[in-house]
């Protein structure tokens, strides 16, 4: 047992806090976790699963006293919620966020964060389809990568210790630029997920397929479009209106090369179309070599679900 936070203070409790509460509580990472989530319900709930050690009616009473602050919320309520804490941060705490997008959040909470405050940004890149305080599971970060975005002059210590916290937790920790961070974030999750949600989407509106065939007759592909689709639609629409411009580069790129591969099927240009195949079938090995998933059928999916 390494207490690395004497108090933690989740604010926001879906599947990203609550997995963070477990994770802590499985390494003794903290003394106490204090969980503030707005909405009455999800306060509710969370003291009905034992969801942290406290769970605080006001964000006020959330944040007083903490070494950590984490805002585990969509990027859209971050500058609010930045401003509401202020008065009320413990000198020498650190705050963070679990966001993906990097450049937006900077800009929303660094303002309003005293300068005896350490303002460090984090991204776990770890989630699955399911929301809510009753979707974490302790060992969602497993291998999974957590990138830090520290800004210009940040404690080293502060962010040791911040390393120290994910590590612990079962992380791989890197650091990295915000704007850069934004790229590929909008390479590997955020335009993938807005190609997700319009092929359901055509799906939706081809009627000359009915549901129930969209339903009965999924294939792999269709049926994983349909697990990223299904998250959670408030988040993701932050995510794209704070990551305009990178998200927007990607798309145009994609575009290109599906009106290319348009080309090569309208014309028959079967040599086309395989060697694209062969060359993007190597990222997907690629992955299973970095131990970011596994060669098991139904996309590594069978082990632990939340």
């Amino acid at each position: 047992m390494t207490v690395i936070y004497d108090r933690v203070a989740l604010i926001g409790l879906g599947l990203i806090a609550s997995s963070m509460f477990w994770a802590m509580k499985r390494g003794g990472l903290a003394k106490e976790v204090v969980g503030y989530a707005r909405s009455e319900e999800t306060r509710d709930v969370a003291r009905q699963i034992g969801l942290c050690d406290t769970v605080a009616d006001t964000l006020v009473d959330a944040v007083k006293d903490a070494d950590l602050i984490v805002l585990a919320i969509p990027v859209g309520a971050m500058e609010g919620v930045a401003a509401a804490i202020r008065p009320h941060l413990k000198p020498g705490a650190t705050v963070t966020d679990v966001g993906s997008v990097k450049r937006a959040v900077i800009d929303a909470v660094a303002p309003h964060l005293p300068k005896d405050v350490h303002f460090i940004p984090g991204h776990p890149l770890a989630g699955t389809e399911h929301s809510g305080p009753r979707s974490g599971f302790a060992e969602l970060f497993e291998n999974r990568w957590c990138l830090l975005v520290p800004l210009e002059g940040t404690d080293p210590e502060a962010q040791e210790r911040l390393r120290r916290f994910w590590e612990a937790m079962g992380a791989n920790v890197d650091v990295m630029d915000a704007d850069h961070h934004d790229l590929v974030l909008a390479v590997t999750s955020h335009a993938p997920h807005l190609i997700a949600y319009t092929m359901v989407g055509v799906a939706d509106d081809l009627r000359r397929v009915t549901d129930s065939e969209v339903i009965k007759y999924s294939a792999a592909g269709f049926r994983d479009f349909t697990r990223i689709a299904a998250s959670d639609p408030t988040m993701w629409r932050d995510v794209f209106l704070n990551n305009k411009d990178a998200t927007l580069e990607i798309l145009g790129r994609f575009t290109e090369e599906l009106f290319a591969l348009q080309r090569a099927i309208r014309r028959g240009d079967g040599d086309h179309l395989f060697n694209y195949f062969t060359r993007t079938r190597a990222i997907r090995r690629g992955i299973i070599e970095a131990g970011q998933d596994t060669a098991a059928p139904d996309f590594g999916r069978g082990g632990k679900k939340p």
